[in-house]
């Protein structure tokens, strides 16, 4: 199991033109050579402004640094059950995201769903996605669905709408924080792993003794192991304080914990 980074872990220190810290360019040297992670979740929203060139810059630099982009993430929900205009837009914003990660030289990108739990937006978030999918095949991306409020907050429903879309292309992408928010954060974690491209393990900020009080990461790497697991893991730092402390103290733990699944 590969630990990698959510790039959005850094975005109090990253700015336009390197301006006070980085800027997304010099992420990939960061990741790899400070953080020792090798591989890089990219949110959309932090490309904002960024040229096909630019792209292709930070593309070469995290290919450099052998810390490649390998998922690109849409901050924005697509919303398939919502009325003609927002349907238009959500098949136009994936289509700019394939284009982007493609560019990229990610293997994946990320969407969220903003619908309701009811039958008939279920059906129409599956076909809408799939419809999309059918026309960015040709770049060979997978599409990976992260969880949200509304259809995809409950396991057993993303794992439906995962199986109605259909295809070997479509995927999850479960997050710990998520899993936590079900309250049963194990069994959250044991259902969506098996559809999993790509998992985040969302930290928050470790307590004055190395400990994470939100909930247990040596347990929740159990969960995803037990259910063969072992895809990349990425650490995804959404708390308040110095982003490079905790995210190493996530490091040493997420590693402690994958070794001793192995026996390592």
């Amino acid at each position: 199991m590969l630990l990698t980074l959510a790039v959005s872990s850094l975005r109090s220190l990253v700015h336009e033109n390197g301006q006070g810290g980085m800027n997304l360019i010099d992420v990939p040297r960061f990741a790899m050579r400070e953080l020792l992670l090798r591989g890089l979740n990219v949110p959309s929203s932090m490309l904002a402004g960024m040229s096909l060139a630019d792209l292709d810059r930070l593309r070469d630099a995290a290919d450099k640094e052998a810390c490649p982009c390998l998922l690109l993430i849409g901050d924005e929900p697509l919303r398939y059950a919502g009325p003609p205009g927002k349907v238009e837009g959500s098949r136009d914003l994936f289509q700019r995201l394939s284009t982007a990660a493609h560019r990229l030289g990610c293997n994946s990108m990320v969407i969220s769903c903003a619908a309701d739990d009811t039958e008939e937006s279920f059906e129409l978030t599956a076909t809408g996605i799939k419809e999309s999918m059918a026309s960015v095949e040709r770049l060979e991306l997978n599409v990976l669905i992260r969880p949200q409020e509304g259809l995809t907050a409950d396991p057993t429903r993303m794992t439906e709408l995962i199986k109605r879309i259909g295809g070997f292309r479509i995927g999850s992408l479960p997050t710990f924080e998520h899993a936590a928010s079900t309250g049963d954060l194990e069994s959250a974690l044991r259902r969506l792993a098996p559809y999993a491209g790509a998992m985040h393990a969302t930290i928050h900020d470790f307590d004055a003794k190395g400990g994470h009080p939100d909930y247990d990461l040596a347990a929740c790497v159990q969960a995803i192991r037990s259910v063969g697991y072992a895809n990349t893991l990425a650490i995804e730092y959404a708390g308040h304080g110095d982003p490079v402390a905790n995210i190493d103290q996530a490091r040493v733990v997420l590693t402690d914990a994958i070794e001793a699944g192995t026996g390592g």
